[in-house]
């Protein structure tokens, strides 16, 4: 098994895309990790002691600060990581034909502005802490999405990570506990998401009959289930005392202007 990381002193996407290339060609054998940001001496060591196996390993990067990257390559060496810089040679050869020095800017090659990363990281944000994937996450969040499987809380965290904002989204079930640190949260940032019965019976079929659902998942849309789930998901939004949005009858831009004002956004311009 070898592990490729992504090291960027920006986002990293440019060093995964040419990671995510060469592993592909490698079918499971290869594993891909992103490690963006690399901008210190001390971000090199800690990324470089953190690699458990070294000799399994090797580095992408996209590193255009010279200090920063000669380091990093110094590092590799004294650990036997194999390292290949892949703008290194490519400034380096467009510097000897234009006989000039390059501006070395981290991140250049995607020309954002500020609120394009923002979106950017908003976005990886809410992919990392989809479906309670990690409750690490809540905390950080700008907003924190909860309700029922088959409430659009994966599309809102989207849709709200394109404005530039931080949403994580939190699934209820009667069966799994509500993690502690909703309850040492401003309540202003929780928004419950209900929804008609009927509607969700009719919404969790449909998904049902599209997956080829095993008869043994019958209960997922079963009246008498649904209604316990609701019941359930309403006392734990008034226990947290959070704005309630009903999105039965809602397209996910109004539900999402509804959140955006509750949380008190300001907007970020669309590009």
């Amino acid at each position: 098994m070898l592990t490729i990381y992504a090291v960027s002193d920006s986002i990293g996407e440019t060093a995964e895309q040419v990671a995510r290339a060469t592993a592909c060609q490698f079918s499971e054998m290869v594993e891909v990790r992103r490690i963006p940001y690399i901008k210190s001496f001390e971000d090199v060591d800690d990324f470089i002691n953190g690699i458990e196996y070294p000799l399994e390993s090797m580095i992408v990067t996209t590193v255009v600060l010279v200090d920063i990257r000669e380091f990093l390559v110094e590092r590799c060496i004294e650990r036997g990581i194999r390292i290949i810089n892949v703008l290194g040679p490519c400034i380096g050869t467009a510097s000897r034909i234009l006989n000039k020095m390059p501006d070395y800017k981290p991140g250049a090659v995607w020309n954002m502005d500020s609120q394009y990363f923002k979106k950017i990281e908003a976005m990886e944000f809410a992919m990392q802490y989809d479906d309670s994937k990690d409750y690490g996450g809540i905390r950080h969040a700008d907003v924190i999405l909860i309700g029922l499987s088959r409430t659009s809380k994966t599309p809102l965290c989207m849709y709200l990570a394109n404005k530039g904002i931080k949403a994580l989204n939190i699934p209820l079930m009667p069966e799994v506990p509500i993690p502690e640190e909703l309850f040492s949260i401003d309540s202003k940032k929780i928004i419950g998401l209900t929804i008609d019965p009927m509607r969700l019976i009719e919404i969790r079929r449909h998904r049902m009959d599209k997956f080829n659902r095993l008869s043994s998942e019958i209960q997922y849309a079963n009246a008498e289930r649904v209604l316990q789930e609701l019941e359930f998901a309403d006392k734990v939004m008034k226990r947290l005392r959070c704005k309630i949005i009903d999105v039965t009858k809602r397209a996910i831009e109004d539900t999402a202007l509804l959140i955006m004002k509750s949380i008190g956004y300001n907007g970020v311009k669309d590009h």
